[in-house]
């Protein structure tokens, strides 16, 4: 298993790396740069000031000598300075990671304790009046628009009912548990609706499957009931595929929650990245996006580990000397 984690690790490390100079040359290939966006704010800059600014900020220099002293001062902890907030960028940072880790936590936490238990009993009686029941609204939500969806909700709770506030992340004067709680529940619902469809239309295909295999019919054949057979043994190999999934989707959260963010005028990371890239905000755009790399790597890595977990087939320790036959 060390070795296993140890080569996960590298392999980490290496895509992370690919991904900062794929990403540094995307946002350093983009039209203008940060001293564009300082002319336009200044007109009495004249072309000679910006050509100084230019060499000041390396600039000038070719894309890759431009990556190399960034990747320079990233090994030594130094990730920059962001033009937008004129502040590092890990301090940047630090305030959106929170607000988005509780609305990321929450929205998976909420979607897979519906979407699982949706799937898995449309899976029991497939083709039946509950299946047909939880596949129309798994489509209908997977269909329906983020936005629009953001916007009913606030139209229903927080303008109608006025049971909820319509957006922000507190009260000003009243900020505390509760309250954030409470600023937490739209954006959170919203992200868990579309999620949960996803899971439960990938849950019920992969019980039906496993429930078609002939050891499902062995243990009905030896007396085992509805719920163990389900429950007991169906359901550990049907999170297998689903594991992955949930990882893929435990990823995206972090940053892809933009359209959600922004109605609710959530500072998350989505809204950040966003404003970043389109800001030419070179350094905490980078950071940011690397940021959420490293947690679909992570996030990869803990559903692997989850395999091993769900089926004892799966190993991932060195074989033993003169062992024959492969080990997954």
């Amino acid at each position: 298993m060390l070795r296993y984690l140890i080569h996960r690790l590298l392999q980490g490390l290496v895509v992370l790396a690919a991904m900062s100079f794929v990403i540094y040359a995307l946002i350093g290939l983009m039209p203008g740069d940060p001293i564009d966006l300082m002319i336009s704010a200044n007109p009495q800059l004249t072309p000679a000031d910006a050509d100084r600014l230019r060499r000041i900020h390396g600039l000038d220099r070719p894309i890759v000598e431009r990556y190399l002293a960034w990747a320079g001062d990233a090994l030594g902890g130094d990730f920059g300075y962001s033009r937008a907030y004129a502040r590092p960028v890990l301090d940047v940072l630090g305030g959106r990671l929170a607000n988005t880790a509780a609305l990321m936590i929450g929205a998976f936490a909420l979607a897979l304790s519906i979407g699982l238990p949706a799937g898995i009993l449309a899976a029991t009686r497939p083709e039946g009046a509950l299946d047909g029941a939880i596949n129309f609204v798994c489509f209908v939500l997977v269909a329906m628009p983020t936005f629009w969806l953001a916007l009913m909700l606030i139209i229903l709770f927080a303008v109608t009912l006025g049971w909820l506030p319509a957006g922000g992340i507190g009260t000003p004067g009243e900020i505390g548990f509760w309250d954030t709680v409470r600023h937490l529940v739209l954006p959170v619902v919203t992200l868990a609706m579309v999620e949960s469809a996803a899971y439960a239309r990938y849950a019920r295909a992969a019980m039906i499957e496993a429930l078609r295999q002939d050891w499902i019919r062995t243990a009905r054949a030896k007396g085992a009931g509805p719920a163990r057979v389900v429950l007991g043994h169906a359901l550990r190999n049907a999170m297998i595929p689903v594991t992955t999934i949930m990882a893929l989707g435990f990823g995206a959260l972090f940053s892809g929650a933009l359209i959600t963010e922004t109605m609710f005028a959530y500072p998350g990371m989505g809204k950040l990245i966003y404003d970043a890239v389109m800001g030419n905000d070179f350094n905490l755009a980078l950071v940011a996006l690397l940021f959420a790399t490293l947690l679909t790597l992570v996030a990869n890595l803990g559903a692997d580990l989850v395999y091993a977990a769900l089926d004892p087939r799966i190993s991932y320790a060195a074989p033993e000397h003169g062992a024959r036959g492969p080990r997954t």
